[in-house]
């Protein structure tokens, strides 16, 4: 069902960018308000917003469906130009705001038949909106978190000498499973020894030794919600000196990220603590990426922390912290929590340990 607080929250937004209507094409945006899974493929949908009527859905009928969603539907043929199905739901004396993710050969068309007087990448809209997470997203966002800590303890426990990144991953999926997810929020990344110091490793045949580093980065789908988290363990033998110290240095960053945050800080401001603790340690250039990305139903959602964004943390606001350590051919270490901004300060999603650990 059309979920109206959300559609108000971003017509509020489109007021600052002096819009009345907006057509959204991505799938997953459309989920968000609607609550309604369609995957078009190559074909064209868009939910239209407007000031003044009711949401409408325009999709293929091959998509039909008598779900009563709080939207107006109009369904076209393969056959049909949707050019002038869409001019038909929008005042043509306006602007139009547009999904940054409509393809050309539907907007093009839509430019040359001047379906409305000009047209503006409006997604910002409903990035920002999506940005903050109401109540039912938090607890979503709990719950999938919840589930990826039970599945990281498990995960730990597949790994034995000869094993091979591959045949660790292989067997991730069941257990999530059986810990009720739906899937993966994104193919996890394992990475024995050197591996771990390439930040994104894809499993392969290596193999694992003693001494070797163990790093799992992995998420899981709950009930539409995507969860990130990173450990890195040492299998059956202490790290060397230069290991604890690149393990402390990582957890420490982390963890002075996680305790600055509430809302009204500059998300670039984050991005410095942590990566000027492990500049001072002598490990700058050897973390590569930025701290953390915003997450919800997609992993990887809009908004980041690095030293390029200067907006101030929200209440809402979650994303990952996931500072890390990558020595070419050596020791490579990253840890990473998820975050929620909440009215008093911050929510750490993750309550798995990120004390150095010996497994195995």
């Amino acid at each position: 069902m059309i979920n109206t607080s959300r559609v108000n929250r971003i017509l509020d937004k489109l007021s600052g960018l002096d819009l009345d209507q907006l057509l959204i094409c991505d799938p997953t945006a459309i989920f968000y308000l609607t609550g309604k899974w369609i995957f078009p493929g190559e074909r064209f949908m868009a939910l239209i917003l407007k000031r003044d009527g009711a949401p409408t859905l325009i999709v293929s009928e091959l998509f039909r469906f008598d779900e009563e969603i709080g939207v107006n539907k109009i369904y076209f043929k393969d056959t049909d130009n949707i050019v002038p199905i869409v001019a038909g739901c929008l005042d043509e004396r306006k602007h139009l705001g547009v999904d940054k993710n409509l393809a050309a050969r539907f907007l093009l068309p839509m430019m040359e038949e001047r379906i409305a007087v000009g047209f503006l990448n409006a997604s910002i809209a409903v990035d920002m909106t999506r940005s903050v997470k109401d109540e039912i997203e938090r607890e979503k966002m709990r719950q999938a978190s919840i589930v990826n800590d039970k599945a990281m303890d498990k995960f730990k426990g597949l790994v034995k000498t000869g094993i091979s990144e591959l045949e660790v991953a292989g067997q991730m999926l069941d257990i999530y499973k059986s810990l009720g997810a739906s899937g993966y929020s994104f193919d996890p990344i394992v990475a024995f020894g050197p591996n771990a110091a390439d930040p994104h490793h894809m499993p392969d045949d290596t193999r694992l030794q003693e001494g070797d580093t163990v790093l799992f980065d992995v998420g899981c789908v709950l009930n539409d919600y995507c969860s990130d988290m990173t450990r890195t363990f040492f299998y059956k033998a202490e790290p060397d000196a230069e290991g604890k110290k690149v393990y402390e240095l990582v957890k420490r960053a982390n963890q002075e990220a996680e305790d600055m945050l509430k809302a009204g800080i500059p998300l670039c401001d984050v991005d410095a603590k942590a990566r000027d603790i492990i500049t001072e340690g002598g490990y700058g250039p050897n973390f590569t990426h930025r701290l953390g990305h915003f997450i919800g139903v997609e992993t990887h959602e809009y908004g980041d922390v690095s030293a390029a964004n200067k907006n101030l943390t929200e209440v809402g606001n979650t994303f990952s912290i996931e500072p890390g350590i990558y020595v070419p051919g050596g020791i490579g270490v990253r840890i990473e929590d998820l975050v929620l901004i909440t009215e008093d300060g911050r929510e750490v999603l993750n309550s798995y340990s990120k004390e150095l650990e010996v497994i195995g």
